[in-house]
């Protein structure tokens, strides 16, 4: 479909919303979708609408694991299902407050002073969005603490974090660690990855000399066995997590909050932008509800099934996170191989993002003229940076001057048309800056057009049984590992194949796995080592004590 310069600003005209109490505007007009598309959608968006406010209310939402989903609740507490949950959502506000305020001013202090620090320890959403944040609103010489993150169970990557934490301390690890206070975030407290992390913060502050409890506190749901680890070992203190909040939708609960506080920034800016966009984003009239349409155009661009990917180019160095934090929020909640009525569909939307203009120099000559298996999400934010800002460059003609941020601008402008030149559609969001208002907004902007696309393709946004499959998968090669280490051991004489090692095991089909984990243990200098042969074919025997 073509369209010529001024037949696309009629489209414009009608599909470009502005809306002002959020600082937001939506133009839908490069999404080439007919007249009566919008009609056609509006019977399932109604009921879209009706089943959001039914989530709202506390209704089952995810009856597979018979809970509420609750998130919209910490930024309006009074729209909570139970006084007891409002006590709880104000209650935790008020302790996140207090806590960073008795750090920020030494109140509370580690075993070599004031804490400067904030380590946050967990994997997903419980870093994700805390990292995002982190990244969006944070400003080094305003920041009451620098963030860290063991978002991962990598040993070598924990190694870098500690060591950057005391390189920029400048001190020992005794006197950088001393000031860093840890937040370990596990709804569960049985999260491998973030067990793994607090085990490792734990035992580098033993190799330091300090005790772990003097400079940590949890996160996670009570009754947990991290909420029991934490009373049983005298942790400074206990925040809430809830069964209603999801990890990929838990920025805006204590997930979120306290990490945010103890960086010095505005947390109460950033519950009221969610706030303000959840109460827009209510509205049942479709093209005066930006996470709608949004939902919509997902709909019309991947035709009901998610056939195109969604490329994330955020014009703001700040937004660069957002592309990897919109990857598990609408990945997670979206990627779906059954329906609600249980039939087979293969649902999702694939995510991923650069930032502008770093993406020109990336992808975008592919997305241009390569695969046209995508649609474009460009973010533009107006506001260039805090104060004036210099002329790089004067036009010859005009004698006017143009500014690092005209240039950003204009190369926003022109990659977008240059992608609609080829065929290729976008939408586009532009915020007026990058405040905490309006990070609140991003969020809540993109959690409530997750849920109206999941109800117009009939699926549950708010399970993960693929994620929870991998983690089964991982404990049973976990335990795989220690019987192929004891079989060896207990014959320090002889040497096997992978094959030969696993029927041994009475596992003969599992010999690609056996494989695997033999050479990362033997590469690690732990129990194995190859002792002859190549490839598939290489003999481990059991290294000697």
């Amino acid at each position: 479909m073509t369209i010529s310069k001024l037949d696309l600003w009629n489209r414009f005209q009608r599909y470009y919303a502005e809306f002002p109490t959020l600082g937001l505007s939506v133009d839908c007009s490069r999404v080439l979708f007919p007249d009566d598309f919008l009609s056609r959608m509006e019977r399932p968006l109604q009921r879209a609408y009706v089943s959001m406010a039914s989530l709202e209310r506390g209704d089952l939402a995810n009856p597979d694991e018979k809970r509420m989903v609750g998130h919209y609740w910490l930024r309006a507490p009074e729209l909570a299902p139970a006084p007891a949950i409002r006590h709880e959502i104000e209650q935790t506000l008020t302790a996140i407050h207090a806590f960073a305020r008795e750090v920020h001013e030494s109140r509370l202090i580690g075993a070599a002073g004031p804490f400067q620090n904030v380590l946050v320890i967990g994997i997903g959403g419980s870093a994700l969005g805390p990292q995002f944040v982190a990244r969006a609103l944070g400003k080094p010489s305003q920041d009451r603490m620098r963030s860290y993150f063991f978002d991962n169970t990598d040993p070598d990557g924990m190694d870098r974090t500690l060591a950057e934490i005391v390189a920029i301390s400048g001190d020992s690890l005794a006197r950088a660690l001393g000031t860093t206070l840890c937040v370990v975030i596990s709804k569960s407290g049985g999260t491998p990855e973030t067990r793994n992390g607090m085990l490792e913060a734990q035992a580098a502050y033993e190799r330091a000399g300090l005790v772990f409890a003097d400079h940590v506190v949890a996160i996670t749901q009570s009754g947990s066995a991290m909420d029991l680890y934490a009373t049983e070992n005298r942790w400074l203190r206990k925040f809430p997590m809830w069964d209603w909040v999801g990890g990929r939708t838990s920025e805006t609960s204590a997930v979120g909050l306290l990490p945010a506080a103890l960086q010095g920034l505005d947390i109460d800016g950033l519950l009221a932008g969610a706030r303000a966009c959840d109460a827009v984003t209510r509205s049942n009239v479709t093209l005066g509800n930006p996470a709608a349409m949004l939902a919509a155009m997902w709909y019309f661009l991947g035709e009901g099934r998610g056939s195109k990917d969604m490329v994330v180019l955020p014009y703001k160095d700040r937004l660069e996170l957002f592309s990897k934090y919109l990857q598990q929020l609408v990945m997670e909640s979206l990627g779906k191989e059954l329906d609600l009525d249980g039939r087979i569909v293969h649902q999702g939307i694939s995510v991923y993002g650069n930032k502008g203009s770093t993406d020109q120099h990336a992808y975008v000559q592919q997305l241009r003229e390569g695969v046209p298996n995508f649609f474009a999400l460009f973010i533009e934010v107006l506001k260039d940076r805090e104060g004036d800002s210099r002329s790089v460059e004067t036009d010859k003609t005009t004698k006017l001057p143009a500014t690092s941020g005209d240039f950003l601008s204009g190369f926003f402008l022109g990659t977008r048309e240059a992608l609609f030149e080829k065929g290729r559609q976008s939408i586009t969001l532009t915020v007026a800056d990058c405040s905490a208002f309006t990070v609140g907004v991003l969020i809540a902007l993109f959690e409530r057009a997750v849920g109206f696309y999941a109800s117009l393709v009939n699926i549950n946004a708010y399970h993960q049984p693929g994620v929870e499959a991998g983690k089964k998968a991982a404990v049973g090669l976990l335990a795989m590992q220690a019987q192929a280490a004891a079989h060896l051991q207990a014959n320090p004489s002889a040497s096997f194949t992978a094959a030969q090692l696993a029927t041994a095991l009475n596992s003969p089909e599992n010999a690609e796995p056996v494989f695997k984990i033999l050479w990362h243990l033997a590469a690690n200098g732990r129990f194995v080592k190859a002792v002859g042969g190549e490839g598939t074919s290489t003999l481990f025997q059991a290294m000697s004590a």
